[in-house]
């Protein structure tokens, strides 16, 4: 078991942001309840497949047949936040991460590690979570869940712009394109 575990059971906010300029940016998933808050960095690729399985997760659960949940099918206006990061003091970055669904409170659980070091023996990356120095883990009402999806697909497509000629992105200091051969 995890020696310290940030939980969050009803955060009063829940969302993915950055710090820096396109190109050198930082991903957060930042968590806060009352003036308890805890931030931890994400890789691009990481913070785009949580919003990605999230929005699966909940499609899933609006196609039960009898299903007890109400899930909205797109972002509550009242749930969207575009607000910045608060003060990001980074507390680890990110390695495993697990989504799951709580039918008892109709919550989606999401739980994330530390980078681990990789085992010297076999160049492994070690996963054991039961030995890992802390864990975080949010739960979140499906409205909230849908707002956090939107929010993070917008932040991830929010970085640099693609090049209409070779498709790459384009640096601010310039961008030198080289095409494939025809």
């Amino acid at each position: 078991m995890p020696k310290t575990v940030h939980e969050f059971a009803w955060p009063d906010r829940v969302v993915v942001g950055t710090i820096g300029v396109p190109g050198a940016r930082t991903f957060y998933l930042q968590v806060r309840t009352g003036t308890q808050i805890v931030s931890i960095a994400l890789e691009k690729q990481q913070s785009a497949q949580l919003a990605e399985k999230i929005d699966e997760l909940l499609d899933q659960l609006i196609t039960l047949e009898g299903n007890p949940f109400s899930v909205p099918s797109s972002t509550p206006l009242e749930l969207v936040d575009n607000d910045q990061l608060e003060a990001v003091d980074e507390q680890f970055r990110t390695g495993v991460m697990s989504l799951g669904w709580d039918p008892t409170t109709a919550q989606i659980v999401i739980e994330a590690y530390p980078i681990r070091d990789v085992d010297d023996d076999d160049g492994l990356l070690e996963v054991d979570d039961e030995d890992a120095p802390e864990m975080l883990r949010v739960r979140m009402p499906v409205g909230t869940a849908r707002a956090f999806t939107k929010r993070t697909r917008e932040v991830v497509g929010a970085g640099r712009p693609l090049c209409v000629l070779c498709g790459n992105p384009m640096d601010a200091d310039g961008h030198t394109c080289t095409l494939p051969e025809v």
